[in-house]
């Protein structure tokens, strides 16, 4: 939808007897005001319309979809794994913040992280997570707590008979994580009693083979924490974040142009004279 001035928003809805967890959601989304891991709410509060029948949030609109449908355009083919790593140190950074205040998302699956342009130049997009109906508060009990997507559970969250029993907060996304990552790679999750069972389907490297280790320990209590994995050199800044060669728009040259340059440009000189003029740096760049 769009504001009074145009502005384009995303608008979530759910029937009225949902709206414990749309409350949830807002809640978190504006403890987490300005992060830029987090969808962020575009209004104040919540909505409830006037049959008291729905009630609905508004968010920042994600215009590139999600991580499912990026995963999707690959057809089943893996990820290039800087991209893979890319993606999993974004969504990590997402998790500590939420981990570091006592939160947990509970159900971190590709459909619920968010794909939106990069405001860094050079790069393609940049994620955010989203969809907190369903996580963990400090203050809540985590046996109180509905499960999430199945095949991005661990076992310790899957009770007798597949029933979920959430007994576990912030390990759940770790595993979560692994399952995603996977995921990236071209698995697919295959149903074996109670619980899925994800596989690599082509070899990776053995920095993203540890990665996966550590994401998926069996043991909640040796598995990795979302700061533990921030340091792993699968997800390293210098690794993952390189600036993609992408040549800038005309607008961004005339942009980071000294102003003698920009005015020769308006008197007709030819834009390929403007760029040998100028340093590698100040064509792109973050």
């Amino acid at each position: 939808m769009r504001d009074s001035r145009s502005r384009l928003h995303a608008e979530k809805s759910s029937p009225i007897y949902y709206i414990d967890n749309l409350e949830k959601e807002h809640r978190i989304m504006l403890r987490f005001r300005n992060h830029p891991r987090i969808v962020q709410t575009t209004s104040p509060s919540l909505h409830i319309d006037i049959n008291l029948q729905r009630c609905c949030i508004y968010m920042e609109f994600a215009s590139k979809g999600t991580l499912h449908d990026m995963i999707s355009s690959f057809r089943g083919r893996p990820m290039p794994e800087v991209t893979v790593g890319r993606a999993a140190l974004m969504i990590l950074q997402g998790l500590e913040a939420l981990h570091s205040r006592g939160y947990a998302h509970c159900d971190l699956k590709p459909a619920n992280v968010l794909v939106f342009p990069s405001k860094c130049v050079g790069q393609p997009w940049e994620l955010k997570l989203g969809d907190f109906g369903l996580s963990k508060e400090p203050c809540s009990d985590p046996w109180s707590l509905s499960g999430g997507t199945k095949q991005y559970m661990p076992p310790e969250a899957v009770g007798t008979k597949g029933v979920m029993t959430m007994m576990m907060g912030q390990g759940v996304d770790v595993w979560s994580l692994g399952c995603v990552v996977l995921e990236m790679f071209g698995s697919r999750p295959e149903k074996m009693g109670d619980i899925y069972a994800w596989g690599l389907t082509k070899p990776v490297s053995p920095l993203a083979d540890d990665f996966l280790k550590r994401c998926m320990e069996v043991q909640p209590s040796r598995r990795a924490t979302a700061g533990d994995l921030l340091k792993h050199p699968f997800v390293a800044p210098e690794r993952v974040m390189r600036r993609s060669v992408v040549p800038p728009q005309p607008d961004q040259m005339l942009r980071s142009c000294p102003p003698a340059l920009r005015d020769n440009v308006k008197k007709g000189v030819p834009m390929m004279m403007m760029k040998m003029a100028t340093r590698p740096g100040d064509l792109i760049g973050c």
